[in-house]
């Protein structure tokens, strides 16, 4: 098997940017520990604080509403558990089509899960969630995300906003896969919380940050000494979160420099005549597709052994290829949705590169209907 040369799977993590790896090498040249009130610890400080105000700009949100977390994984947890204690929910509700990390979290809380369909574009039913927000006995945590991580569906959170805002329900968004592509304004928009994530964007793995209103301050999960303003304690990485901030400084001007849009329309434009792309309004990054009769699995074996990683969902459900519950909410036949690829996008993706996959996967589909006609 040859390694990996061209990778296409931005949605489960994006390559390091330069920038972001500058600071973190930069951050690791420093010793000591940023709660220490000596020099040592205040240049640290100065890095973590740095970096909030790059985090912050980039979500639109105040520096004081992020608290950094070692995963977007973790901010959700700290959301939905820490949250539903903290306002005293009477239930969670939650999409069918949600991260597994927000599904367990909620399971988590030992509370009624209330699970919103999705139509048959990928969008959640707003109908349903009006209806059960109408119908509410008690406070609801409502946690839906922004953009899907499998289809690139991009949720109506404009609409989800209005529904859920004038109300005294709480709402967490996980914007993970939104955050640096589409236009964040945490501190004038609706959401009580939001979650974000460091390696989608460039930073490396184990880096996050919850956002907060400053009434949701109260949402706490990780007891400790009074780091990140009291509400996680543990000792800051001072180099990821500075890698992290140097990474939301960068993304905006490198996402755009790629053209990544162009890529993706121009990689649907070459698929075959029978595939069949998954979702309506999706995120100008990511394609899900799938042609009948070819299984992901074989797809994916045969494009890896050409060098090209793409994956067939999460890369967070199992690290096994599986049946997308996603798919499965949005009524995609089993058949289908077990031939179903996701093709993903980012800072560094070019034109070769799509031309590079539209020529392997051709290459493997040809190879596979010839051995489907000899067999028949």
């Amino acid at each position: 098997m040859t390694k990996a040369a061209i990778y296409l799977d931005h949605n489960a993590a994006s390559p390091l940017l330069p920038e972001a790896r500058a600071a973190l090498v930069a951050a690791l040249e420093l010793t000591g520990n940023a709660s220490s009130v000596h020099g040592h610890g205040r240049a640290l400080r100065n890095l973590i604080d740095t970096a909030r105000g790059q985090v912050a700009a980039l979500a639109g949100a105040d520096r004081k509403q992020v608290v950094f977390t070692g995963s977007a994984t973790e901010a959700i947890t700290q959301a939905i558990i820490g949250g539903a204690k903290a306002f005293s929910s009477a239930a969670v509700v939650i999409s069918a089509g949600e991260h597994a990390a927000v599904s367990k979290a909620a399971e988590m809380t030992g509370l009624p899960v209330i699970t919103i369909g999705l139509l048959a574009d990928g969008s959640i039913d707003l109908d349903q969630l009006e209806e059960i927000l109408q119908h509410a006995a008690g406070n609801l945590l409502v946690c839906l995300h922004w953009v899907n991580n499998e289809t690139g569906v991009v949720q109506p959170v404009g609409r989800i906003n209005a529904l859920v805002g004038p109300t005294p329900h709480t709402l967490f968004i996980d914007a993970v896969q939104a955050f640096g592509k589409l236009p964040l304004d945490f501190a004038a928009s609706a959401p009580d919380m939001i979650a974000v994530s460091g390696h989608k964007i460039g930073a490396p793995a184990g880096i996050g940050a919850l956002l907060v209103k400053s009434h949701a301050d109260v949402v706490r999960l990780i007891p400790g000494g009074g780091q990140e303003q009291g509400r996680r304690g543990g000792t800051e990485a001072a180099a990821l979160i500075a890698s992290f901030g140097a990474a939301a400084s960068a993304i905006a001007d490198r996402y755009a420099a790629a053209n990544v849009p162009a890529l993706i329309a121009q990689l649907e434009a070459s698929l075959p005549s029978d595939a069949v792309v998954f979702g309506g309004t999706r995120l100008g990054n990511v394609v899900n597709f799938a042609v009948p009769g070819i299984k992901n699995a074989t797809a994916m074996m045969g494009l890896d052994l050409l060098g090209l990683s793409v994956s067939s969902g999460s890369a967070c459900s199992s690290g096994k290829v599986g049946p997308s519950h996603v798919l499965a909410a949005m009524g995609v036949a089993p058949e289908l949705a077990d031939c179903a690829l996701r093709v993903s996008l980012g800072w560094n993706s070019t034109g070769d590169d799509v031309d590079a996959f539209v020529a392997g996967y051709r290459s493997i589909l040809e190879r596979q209907r010839a051995r489907q006609g000899q067999a028949a």
